[in-house]
């Protein structure tokens, strides 16, 4: 719970800074609950890791593609453009990616899902639908992620970003990320390798 009567109603904005954002079900379904309770002006939540896009297949469970909310961002995006068409496109790519899986440089088709916008259009959508109907009445909620760069700034030493920009150290990562896709655009559930 929250400390009330420390944010004023409508005149305060509240920061809450969270690890990372993967699926937003924690946002939705508590968080922003507990916090819009004291009716900031502003929710403000940032997120000390960048956008999650890709599955992660070297140790974080993380391959649901479907459920991660910045990919579930881009697709509500791709169709409020009417880019419906792109999605059909990147499955057919991922299709024969893993059918041929020779290329000795892979390449990820699952980034054309984020290409025709932003990383700030992108968090926008996800601060829309991480926050419930409710709270939208009474306070803006925005979503801040940390950049890739600063993150590469902070660790430089680190070269683990593929969940954040689709760079696999192996060509076994390229598969699960298709196959994470062709998952997504199947409406199939459960990991995708």
């Amino acid at each position: 719970d929250i400390t009330y009567g420390v944010v004023r109603e409508q005149h305060d904005a509240l920061v809450c800074i969270d690890d990372s954002i993967v699926r937003g079900t924690t946002l939705k379904k508590s968080i922003l609950k507990i916090l819009g309770r004291s009716k900031p002006r502003k929710l403000v939540i940032a997120s000390t890791a960048p956008q999650i896009r890709y599955p992660d297949c070297y140790g974080i469970d993380m391959s649901e593609l479907g459920k991660f909310i910045a990919f579930q961002a881009a697709v509500s995006l791709i169709q409020e453009h009417g880019y419906r068409g792109l999605l059909k496109e990147v499955a057919e790519q991922c299709r024969e990616a893993l059918k041929s899986e020779t290329s000795s440089k892979p390449e990820n088709f699952v980034k054309r899902v984020y290409e025709n916008f932003t990383v700030d259009q992108i968090s926008e959508r996800v601060a829309e639908l991480v926050a419930p109907e409710a709270l939208k009445e009474v306070t803006k909620v925005e979503v801040i992620y940390q950049s890739v760069e600063n993150l590469h700034e902070a660790l430089p030493d680190h070269p683990g970003d593929w969940y954040f920009t689709g760079n696999y150290p192996t060509p076994g990562g390229y598969r699960v990320a298709h196959k994470a896709f062709l998952n997504f655009y199947e409406n199939k559930d459960g990991r995708s390798y």
